[in-house]
């Protein structure tokens, strides 16, 4: 019979203890433990030093009014953290209003931020009121911030400033008191050497940065996340999900996960649709396929680094540590076998004879 992973009840997902997946009995970290919430992502969850460091950071400035700056790569999870630094502030009893500012055209941002008046454009049938407004003495978080044009970053520098603004077709100022979380997965700096964005802005927004990484640097978190995540999804489907199989679990910790935790909750919500009983029915075959789209190795050199590796692997049965393992074959460290075998998306395991 092969090795499982058996999943306790999710109520005991929400403390720190989840001994039959080998964890320590360390807590987890969570913002809003809303599970049945349309949004996917209200859980913040892990335990690795990574997310620490970001729980501490957002420990520190959410009773502040200050700024704050996150950065980090799509599905990372921006939008958690921005919602609980908002839970942690003084201003949870007010609004959290979010934009995303890649989805909207760029002619309509600035009515979306400011609002408008009837008749300020064509199609403006009725007066509205802006993300600014709805915001006022609450939290707004202006996702991809990156993508706001020039031509409006003025705009928006002067409502951060001095907290005032006018609607499209107003001549008459509105003062807001709003706290701003915005997030970008883009490298503003650069930007700024191209001349596409602001670097008074840059300051004004850069208060506080925040780096949220993504989860091939939060590896030991994922099986958590997996746990989570199956839980949650069996409990809508009204499926009792009770394990998952070692080796699913280990190609799952081990897959890059380019579209990070995002990417990781949508796989494992197929893979609960999937499962008839209750052991989780991983489609390994998918992961593999998305290898092979993704990581064909970049120069001839990589092609022989790769060979030589899966010939080492090969040779030590799928042993990277210890006398005869990969690692000494190949005259590396442990650590930086591993790091090039992450990196060329290699599996120790394929390899055990």
């Amino acid at each position: 019979m092969a090795a499982t992973v058996a999943f306790p009840d999710l109520e005991s997902v929400s403390g720190a203890n989840i001994p039959e997946l080998g964890l320590e009995e360390e807590q987890c970290f969570y913002f809003e433990s809303d599970i049945g919430s349309e949004d996917q992502f209200q859980d913040l969850v892990g335990k690795s030093a990574a997310l620490r460091k970001v729980v501490d950071q957002v420990l520190i400035v959410a009773p502040t009014a200050a700024t704050v700056l996150l950065h980090g790569e799509t599905g990372t999870g921006k939008e958690l953290v921005a919602r609980g630094i908002h839970n942690l502030s003084p201003r949870r009893d007010r609004s959290f209003v979010r934009l995303n500012c890649a989805a909207i055209p760029s002619g309509l941002v600035e009515s979306e931020l400011f609002g408008h008046e009837k008749g300020a454009f064509t199609g403006a049938l009725m007066q509205k009121a802006g993300r600014f407004e709805l915001a006022d003495r609450g939290t707004l978080f202006l996702d991809e911030i990156g993508d706001i044009s020039l031509d409006l970053q003025p705009k928006l520098l002067r409502a951060l400033q001095e907290r005032e603004f006018e609607r499209l077709g107003s001549a008459r100022t509105i003062r807001v008191d709003v706290r701003l979380i915005a997030a970008t997965h883009r490298d503003l700096s650069m930007l700024i050497r191209q001349n596409q964005f602001r670097e008074d802005l840059f300051y004004r927004l850069n208060v506080f940065p925040i780096e949220i990484p993504p989860l091939r640097e939060r590896r030991e978190d994922i099986p958590l996340l997996v746990h989570y995540f199956v839980l949650r999804a069996s409990r809508q489907m009204q499926k009792r999900i009770r394990s998952v199989p070692r080796r699913a679990m280990e190609v799952l910790t081990n897959h890059p996960w380019r579209g990070n935790v995002r990417e990781l909750a949508n796989f494992i919500e197929r893979a609960v649709i999937l499962s008839p009983g209750d052991e989780l029915q991983v489609p390994i075959s998918e992961l593999n396929d998305s290898h092979r789209r993704h990581s064909a190795p970049a120069s001839t050199f990589a092609q022989a680094e790769r060979s030589v590796i899966i010939d080492a692997l090969k040779s030590a049965s799928g042993q990277i540590a210890g006398k005869g393992g990969a690692a000494e074959r190949l005259g590396l460290k442990r650590s930086t076998l591993q790091n090039k075998m992450r990196k060329l998306n290699l599996n120790r395991v394929d390899y055990v004879s």
